[in-house]
């Protein structure tokens, strides 16, 4: 069995601690059993890493996420990045067809896709190997897990079974996608089960349905074809379209937590980062990653949340309105994760002769380095605030300490280690300072010392 875990969209209804590279599935609000915090990717990784799968196991994501995955999970987790974010139908294709033609994974390998921030207990993962065993009996091309409804929701879509059911397992008779509140207390009363996003099949049955459709099963080609692949759902692409599917059920606990009122369920305090509530305020949650305090006097059933994106003050009950109220906001990201630390802007200035200065605090992790790059339109100069670390600038190695301050010319090539944790003042300058003029040439501290000659200042 293989699992292919899908991490991407933007996270909207988290605003303002998720944006388009921190999605939901990222921030650090939920409590493990030590009491520290942690992100849903780093539970989920656990919760598959303890039932046995996490050996087997893929994320498949955009460019945007990957540096955030590697952050949190490691640089072992296997990670298949897309060319550009689409949707699950491309994500799946690229993903499985990895396994096709790069592994060489066996047609008759089940493969089980699963979003990667599912709230559940461990037994679930447990559910999740029976996928196995019930494709093989029934010869079904598909095998869902649906989740046992404990309340007529219209966030969910639901899967409705036939009246030919087994002990394990019924068929599947129709979908229905989010229903209004009196069609989902129908649907529950004829057994009608959440569909948690839970898809398993064949390899070999997938790729079948890609040869069918005239898409290319090289991986290589694929990424370089991937714009060509339909933008659409692999419910509506796949799922749907499929018969004799079987669906198997999950009575515990399953919840998705993307809006701050079921997200705040879980969060195990009342007040993440710097926050008062006083006394008459009952169910209500403060998540502040500023270095203000935020103070909540006599306000119930309240989301307050404040980063350097913006503050979002909300009813609970309102908080799924979110992502429509906001669509219009537009700005950069302003708390960044990357594999080697974070980064957070502090000002952003665009002059009338289109000159454009921006200023960060960049935190680099103890054994992390930047990448071996180098910058055509902008300049950088870095005061280094706290820390230790090691320079390399065009090819000249140096030891930088608090107090230092390193003036980076356009074109030069540098990187910079972290010998403790490390912290600087960045301001980049120039008529381009976008992801786009950053040319990266090596990218861990080891390959850089090995592949360049460099001389002591």
């Amino acid at each position: 069995m293989k699992i292919i875990l899908l991490s991407g969209g933007s996270g909207k209804r988290l605003w303002p601690l998720s944006n388009d590279s921190r999605s939901k599935q990222f921030l650090k609000v939920l409590k493990n059993k030590e009491g520290h915090a942690e992100s849903m990717v780093q539970r989920v990784w656990k919760q598959l890493s303890a039932a046995g799968l996490s050996e087997e196991a893929f994320i498949t994501t955009n460019r945007g996420q990957y540096e955030s995955i590697v952050s949190q999970l490691g640089p072992e987790v296997p990670v298949i990045i897309e060319p550009s974010s689409r949707d699950t139908f491309p994500a799946v294709s690229l993903a499985v067809t990895y396994l096709y033609s790069e592994l060489r994974v066996p047609d008759d390998e089940t493969i089980v896709i699963l979003p990667v921030d599912p709230y559940v207990e461990n037994e679930f993962y447990e559910k999740i190997k029976e996928l196995d065993s019930l494709l093989e009996r029934t010869k079904s091309p598909l095998a869902l897990i649906g989740v046992t409804p404990t309340f007529p929701s219209e966030k969910y879509g639901y899967i409705v079974p036939s009246s030919c059911q087994e002990d394990s397992f019924s068929w599947v008779d129709s979908f229905v996608e989010k229903p209004n509140v009196s069609k989902a207390e129908q649907l529950i009363s004829q057994k009608a089960l959440w569909n948690c996003g839970i898809f398993s099949f064949k390899l070999g049955t997938f790729m079948k349905i890609l040869e069918e459709k005239g898409i290319e099963m090289n991986f290589d080609l694929m990424r370089k074809n991937y714009s060509a692949l339909p933008k659409i759902s692999l419910d509506y692409e796949v799922v749907e379209k499929l018969s004799q599917i079987i669906v198997t059920e999950y009575k515990g606990t399953w919840k998705d937590l993307g809006t701050w009122n079921t997200l705040s369920e879980e969060m195990g305090n009342s007040i993440l980062g710097q926050g008062l509530l006083d006394d008459e305020s009952i169910n209500t949650h403060i998540v502040n990653e500023l270095e203000i305090p935020v103070v909540v006097l006599g306000c119930s059933n309240l989301v307050v949340a404040a980063s350097p994106d913006g503050v979002l003050v909300t009813e609970k009950s309102a908080s799924p309105k979110l992502k429509e109220i906001i669509k219009e906001i537009d700005g950069r990201p302003m708390f960044v994760e990357r594999r080697w630390g974070w980064y957070r802007v502090l000002d952003y200035v665009s002059y009338p002769d289109e000159t454009e200065v921006i200023t960060k605090r960049v935190h680099i992790n103890k054994g992390k380095n930047l990448s071996y790059h180098y910058h055509k339109y902008r300049t950088e100069v870095w005061s280094v605030l706290s820390g230790k670390g090691h320079l390399i600038l065009d090819g000249e190695y140096k030891t930088i300490q608090s107090g230092d301050v390193i003036n980076i010319p356009a074109g030069a090539v540098h990187s910079i280690y972290s010998e403790e944790e490390l912290e600087f003042i960045e301001i980049q300058k120039g008529q381009t300072i976008g992801e786009d003029d950053v040319y990266r040439l090596l990218m861990e501290w080891e390959e850089i010392i090995n592949n360049i000659q460099v001389s002591k200042l």
